[in-house]
């Protein structure tokens, strides 16, 4: 069975400060134990520094681990889930944020 993982790409925020304090004081401690609770392996969060050629298209982009689809799925369908996007939304002042879901195939690469 596939992992599969849930990704929130925020496109370039209007207001950065407004953004960044609302993403880590509220999103994050509200997010984390939602994913949490419904079986996500792993949260990798990640903000962009530069892009080659010009201005990124997004900020940050969180991606969230979980076991399999069904896991994924269930919790998406969930309540808290729904709320957890919605609060994405909620506080993305650049536009809306770009909501994947994805399966995940690993290659390990080198002696690790």
């Amino acid at each position: 069975m596939a992992a599969a993982k849930l990704i929130v790409m925020y496109p370039m925020p209007k207001d950065m400060a407004a953004f960044e304090r609302a993403y880590s004081a509220e999103h994050i401690p509200m997010a984390a134990p939602i994913f949490q609770a419904a079986g996500a392996t792993k949260a990798v969060l990640t903000k962009i520094v530069e892009a080659a050629g010009g201005t990124p298209a997004f900020h940050r982009i969180a991606e969230i681990h979980f076991p399999s689809m069904q896991v994924l799925q269930a919790c998406a369908e969930s309540q808290a889930g729904r709320d957890a996007l919605a609060h994405a939304h909620k506080i993305s002042n650049g536009g809306a944020p770009s909501v994947l879901i994805a399966e995940e195939d690993v290659v390990k690469l080198g002696g690790s």
